[in-house]
């Protein structure tokens, strides 16, 4: 029975699992998306979220908290340089994990795992949002107008402020195409 062990094994034993975890964030933080297995993405996300979190905050303390996890040292600079300040506003949720499917050699469901702030595509289409409040929707106090009131209420321009465009000639009608008032009159 499993009572009460929530960690993913990942078949191996714990210190091959904690170098695994090691390398892969290293390699999530130098290269900002690593392509992987679905259970080891999850398992590194629980791994490397808290050490951005813990990047935040730029304390001696924290660094070596950082590189005594990652055991890399440009991996834990990258981390406070680059990715810290783009994720300080940010209150959790720095990776995004994107299922790619099954591996052709074994059939293991792959996925994508990435640093949500550095993904170029989805930032450039991304517009700040402006936060509003829920209001009474506002109601159409006015009818549609017609084309006759529209052309009345245009204010005309004098001819020396504006060229005269080309006066448009109407199509004129086939013989085949009866006007519609005629064939209403008919039928009464």
């Amino acid at each position: 029975m499993r009572h009460g062990n929530k960690v993913n094994a990942l078949s191996r034993k714990s210190a091959h699992r904690k170098a695994m975890l090691s390398n892969m964030a290293c390699s999530l933080i130098l290269h900002k998306r690593i392509v992987t297995t679905l259970a080891k993405a999850k398992a590194l996300r629980g791994y490397v979220e808290p050490l951005i979190t813990k990047s935040k905050s730029d304390t001696t303390h924290s660094r070596r908290v950082v590189f005594s996890y990652l055991k890399s040292k440009e991996a834990s600079s990258e981390l406070f340089r680059d990715v810290a300040p783009k994720v300080m506003d940010r209150p959790g949720g720095y990776t995004r994990i994107i299922k790619l499917g099954k591996r052709l050699g074994d059939n293991a469901e792959t996925a994508m795992i990435e640093l949500v702030d550095f993904n170029e595509l989805l930032l450039a289409g991304e517009t700040k949002k402006k936060t509003t409040r829920r209001r009474g929707a506002k109601k159409a106090t006015t009818a549609p107008k017609n084309e006759e009131t529209v052309k009345e209420e245009t204010p005309t321009a004098t001819t020396e402020e504006t060229p005269e465009a080309p006066a448009t000639e109407e199509a004129p009608k086939s013989a085949d195409a009866e006007p519609e008032t005629d064939a209403s009159e008919e039928e009464k």
